[in-house]
């Protein structure tokens, strides 16, 4: 009898100390602004590899494949880890990019030539923006530590597409988003997202893309190097 006793006392203590081992873990769950990045990420990450593969077949000009071969293998690597971070998370990741970004690659699949070129520079040039815009808000608002470091380390490696991109854009005559000094958009239309009208030459815009929760925001553009 008392053996019993001995063996419902420690099945007792044994559920004590299992609810809050329940509870650390479901405090452990990331947020939804961290969720919502890791998912946004992945979808930039399918978005440009697909891009990507398009610009090393269909692009005319020789930095277009080159670039498109870098964004394919820079995505890749990046997505492995969004990927591997978000099984660890619990964070069920989409299947394929967003339907403004297949639009965009279907918009890429029916161009050639000097067509495509002018094309892939402008969507990549929007869709880069809005990828930055996200990790920075990631980095600022974000409360997962190894989504945070995710963010820190996939920023560089965004800002230096963007980098190239521009440089790219400047010798095809294509617009690239203005900024001012301090890095803040310059008065103007709006970068289109990837599927979105494309600006003709000349014309200005600035980017207002959608942080990871739904809203539109106006963030700073990536500064030049």
């Amino acid at each position: 009898m008392l053996g019993i006793k001995r063996l419902g006392l420690l099945a007792a203590l044994v559920l004590v100390g299992v609810a809050p081992a329940a509870a650390a873990q479901a405090a452990a769950q990331p947020s939804e602004q961290d969720s919502q990045y890791l998912q946004a990420v992945h979808q930039v990450n399918l978005y440009e590899i697909a891009a990507g593969e398009l610009a090393q077949e269909k692009g005319q000009n020789q930095q277009v494949k080159e670039l498109g071969q870098q964004f394919v293998t820079d995505h890749t690597e990046l997505d492995q880890s969004v990927q591997d971070l978000a099984g660890q998370l619990n964070v069920e990741l989409p299947s394929e990019p967003t339907t403004d970004q297949q639009d965009g690659l279907d918009q890429l699949n029916n161009a050639s030539g000097e067509e495509f070129d002018r094309l892939w520079v402008t969507q990549e040039l929007a869709g880069h923006v809005q990828a930055i815009q996200a990790t920075q808000t990631e980095i600022s608002q974000g409360t997962e530590p190894q989504v945070v470091q995710l963010a820190q380390t996939a920023l560089p490696v965004l800002q230096a597409h963007y980098d190239a991109l521009v440089m790219l854009a400047e010798e095809l005559g294509i617009p690239v988003p203005e900024t001012s000094p301090s890095g803040t958009p310059s008065p103007g239309g709006t970068v289109p997202a990837p599927g979105g009208t494309t600006p003709t030459p000349g014309e200005t815009f600035t980017e207002e893309a959608p942080v990871p929760g739904g809203t539109v925001t106006e963030t700073p553009v990536p500064q030049q190097s």
